[in-house]
């Protein structure tokens, strides 16, 4: 499908949004009546229960999974009535399952390079000077540059983490979808990788943002928005501050908990029952 790449949805349009999705897998319901949308500008992250939903939610924003039902629109496109080939190309995407797709011999530069056509080898399409270049100053800007011509396979889980999110910045995305970048990260790499994340946040240029995480110490600031997801159904979205609050995070994770922001970033700590109760 030809025409004018999708880097911006038309003048008022959302950059992501979901109408009534559901998505059944086997007989099991996974997701259902999930209505959501995502302006340009917005950082959103998504919470849950392991099982609640939030990788089937971003598989299907990035296109590589349908739902059962619903509408599903990216860039202005809706999904069905367009080609999510090209569509892919300006959707930034770093998950563990895109780093398993990812071949361990690959340069940390290809790596980059390659997710300008959506790719997963080099020798698939045609590079330029330039593209190369751009690679080299996207893993300069992730704090890799050192790494540039390093096997992925090599490297450690958080310079592994901080070459995938200069890969989602190569094709000049109009949307950032981010599943658990921090997962497996000691303290050290975890506070590196989410100050990187906030600086991201902070630049006008970068586009919206979903993060999706287990924990609310792994928010990077400014974040502005959130999504809590149980059993598959949006429990709340909003506001940040709206939506974590104590008493929505406790019903979403089923424990009571202390909720605090503080300097923009949030811990949350289950609260000790009273002796006796």
């Amino acid at each position: 499908m030809g025409g004018a790449p999708p880097t911006a949805p038309p003048a008022g349009a959302p950059s992501l949004r979901l109408d009534a999705v559901g998505l059944a897998v086997d007989g099991h319901r996974v997701l259902a009546d999930v209505s959501w949308s995502v302006a340009s500008g917005d950082r959103w992250v998504v919470l849950g229960r392991n099982g609640s939903g939030k990788t089937s939610l971003l598989r299907i924003a990035s296109l590589y999974l349908h739902p059962t039902e619903g509408t599903v629109e990216v860039l202005g496109e809706r999904l069905g009535r367009t080609d999510v080939r090209r569509l892919r190309t300006y959707i930034g995407v770093a998950s563990a399952a895109m780093a398993d797709l990812l071949r361990p011999g690959l340069s940390a530069a290809d790596v980059v390079m390659t997710a300008k056509y959506a790719a997963l080898e080099p020798w698939w399409n045609t590079y330029e000077a330039a593209d190369r270049e751009r690679a080299l100053v996207l893993l300069d800007r992730l704090g890799c540059a050192a790494h540039a011509d390093q096997p992925f396979g090599t490297l450690s889980s958080g310079e592994r983490q901080r070459v995938q999110l200069a890969r989602t910045l190569m094709g000049d995305p109009g949307l950032l979808l981010l599943d658990e970048p921090t997962a497996g990260l000691d303290l050290g790499g975890r506070e590196d990788l989410v100050r990187r994340l906030g600086d991201l946040a902070a630049d006008p240029n970068t586009p919206p943002v979903v993060l999706v995480t287990h924990h609310v110490e792994e928010i990077p600031t400014g974040f502005g928005h959130a999504l809590l997801l149980r059993d598959g159904r949006v429990q709340a979205a909003g506001p940040i501050a709206d939506v974590l609050t104590a008493e929505a995070l406790s019903e979403c994770f089923g424990l009571p908990l202390d909720v605090a922001e503080r300097r923009g970033r949030w811990t949350a700590q289950a609260v000790e029952e009273e002796a006796g109760r």
